[in-house]
């Protein structure tokens, strides 16, 4: 599996790229905003760091608007994707794109039926919101799993981003469901390699290590 980062934070997408655990970002609109900085100078940076897929989401609602914003973001660098919203234009806009040679990533599904629109479209990802489905009383990770195999029974080559991402529990239950890729947001991810008995672990670790003998100090 994949790890995306869904955030605009520079710093943080630096810090976590040095674990060599980023193999991608996604941004969206919100996330922008929330870094006070011009769109495309943001966008820039990040493909800078990131060698993985940079989703830059368009803000048109008309497939004219959406595909004039997804040539121009395209340009920016060569590892942008454009994220297009699952709307009737979103479909029109990503099979154009498709054809231009384009990546794109359809964003804001709900159902296995806009996950196979936008796959049959030409979608390079599609993200199934799995956090958002189950406010509403469905089963996010079981979208994931609906989702893989219809991808799977005719051989539709777009890649789920399992977004929406929310617990340690999502993550592993959307693994475990053949997610290709995760995005997951910063303040999620130092959550997944914590755990209280590895601290425990560490602690009582450096407690015996007081009672070895000193000439072993050198080694530290």
């Amino acid at each position: 599996m994949e790890f995306f980062l869904d955030t605009a934070n520079i710093e943080e997408i630096k810090r976590i790229n040095r674990l060599g655990l980023v193999n991608g970002v996604t941004t969206n609109p919100t996330i922008i905003a929330k870094e006070n900085r011009d769109f495309e100078e943001v966008i820039k940076e990040i493909c800078s760091i990131v060698e993985g897929p940079v989703s830059a989401e368009v803000i048109g609602v008309t497939t004219n608007e959406m595909v004039k914003e997804a040539r121009v973001i395209a340009d920016w660098a060569p590892n942008i994707v454009v994220k297009i919203p699952m709307t009737e234009a979103g479909l029109e806009t990503v099979n154009i794109l498709s054809k231009e040679g384009i990546k794109t990533n359809v964003t804001l599904i709900f159902s296995v039926a806009q996950g196979l629109m936008a796959a049959k479209a030409g979608a390079t990802y599609i993200s199934p919101f799995v956090g958002r489905v189950d406010d509403i009383g469905e089963d996010g990770i079981e979208l994931i799993q609906n989702l893989k195999q219809v991808l799977r029974n005719y051989q539709y080559t777009a890649k789920i981003i399992t977004a929406s991402v929310r617990t340690i529990g999502h993550l592993e239950k959307a693994a475990v469901a053949g997610a290709d890729i995760a995005t997951i947001p910063g303040t999620l991810l130092p959550k997944l390699w914590k755990h209280p008995l590895t601290d425990n672990g560490i602690q009582q670790f450096l407690e015996d290590w007081k009672r070895v003998p000193k000439r072993f100090e050198t080694l530290l």
